[in-house]
């Protein structure tokens, strides 16, 4: 699928967007539509149809209006996009300040895995370049906040927390993969690699050749995407920890 890169719209019209910027009509008929409810039914076409369908026809089909009156709201569709990501991202609960940076980190790790599992669109979104919304700016900060006050420089503060997001990111592209080859092949992971199992058998000398994995030991692993996800997540948490540790900075 293409990559999406964020911001690529008119920068001023996004920011208006976003922040609710854009003065209202003050004559003329009242409005048919909201930029609320045109992004609500974009993100319902994603959510079912993935990001490279998305257009402003199928929204304007969606709200039972031609597609040029959305252009009275939002430029286009990379405006849209724009807007669409900041609004999901305030789905997710920010940190309540309970618990230690460990127990923080990992709700916040979670509550990500959840917004990619609900959304996975976003995942097709490049992360790198930051919708400045207000969702998006607050989730940030909230991120940032968790590992304040532990006396990291804040430059290693920001790498850590990228650094959790791309893992997040990359188990979820991951189950998002395994997701839309299911759906297409009718098959789930766990399926296909039993299906190859007679077959390496058949044709490689498993005992032969120990540098080779035997499928069946991969297949005991497939689809178990959240228990990866749970194993992989505690071991960078270790490094972090270690990390302190090493600097001799407290992990409260």
């Amino acid at each position: 699928m293409t990559t999406e890169y964020a911001g690529q719209g008119d920068a001023d019209r996004t920011l208006e967007l976003l922040w609710g910027l854009a003065e209202p009509p003050s004559r003329g008929p009242k409005p048919r539509l909201s930029v609320p409810a045109i992004v609500r039914a974009a993100i319902e076409i994603a959510d079912a149809e993935g990001l490279a369908q998305l257009s402003m026809r199928k929204v304007a089909d969606r709200l039972g209006v031609g597609a040029t009156s959305l252009y009275t709201y939002v430029p286009g569709k990379h405006e849209l996009i724009d807007v669409m990501l900041d609004t999901v991202i305030g789905e997710v609960p920010r940190p309540d300040g309970k618990g230690d940076w460990r127990t923080r980190l990992a709700r916040m790790a979670r509550d990500d895995w959840a917004l990619y599992t609900r959304h996975p669109w976003i995942l097709h979104i490049a992360g790198h370049r930051p919708v400045m919304g207000p969702n998006t700016l607050a989730a940030a900060g909230s991120a940032l906040g968790i590992l304040a006050g532990l006396g990291l420089p804040e430059d290693e503060v920001i790498t850590m927390i990228d650094f959790v997001d791309g893992y997040v990111r990359g188990m979820a592209r991951d189950a998002a993969d395994a997701a839309q080859a299911e759906q297409r092949t009718g098959q789930t992971d766990e399926q296909w690699w039993a299906s190859q199992i007679p077959l390496w058998h058949k044709h490689f000398d498993v005992t032969a050749r120990p540098d080779l994995p035997d499928p069946a030991r991969v297949a005991a692993v497939a689809g178990a995407h959240e228990r990866k996800f749970e194993f992989g997540l505690q071991r960078i948490l270790d490094g972090i920890a270690g990390y302190l540790a090493e600097r001799g900075l407290t992990s409260s």
